[in-house]
């Protein structure tokens, strides 16, 4: 069986991987944000449908992503929460 200690350290480092994880999520929230306004600039004034789904899709996934974010967020408060429990 493992130590407080042990338990501990495993959780910081799942917490630091996390962490790591998001960084990552939020630089691709980023990119996708910037492609989208790119593709508005590219593509000003076009009623084409598949420009709109385009947009649309894009809308989806930044949405996603920031509920992949705030999924996260409660995931590590509530390691956290269980490290200052022991």
């Amino acid at each position: 069986m493992a130590s407080v200690a042990e338990v501990k350290s495993a959780i910081d480092a799942a917490i630091q991987q996390v962490s790591e994880g998001q960084a990552a999520v939020h630089a691709a929230n980023e990119k996708i944000a910037e492609a989208q306004q790119s593709l508005a600039a590219a593509l000003d004034g076009s009623g084409h449908d598949a420009v709109s789904s385009a947009h649309a899709s894009l809308q989806q996934a930044i949405m996603e992503l920031d509920d992949c974010l705030a999924a996260t967020q409660a995931a590590v408060e509530q390691a956290q929460a269980y490290v200052a429990a022991l």
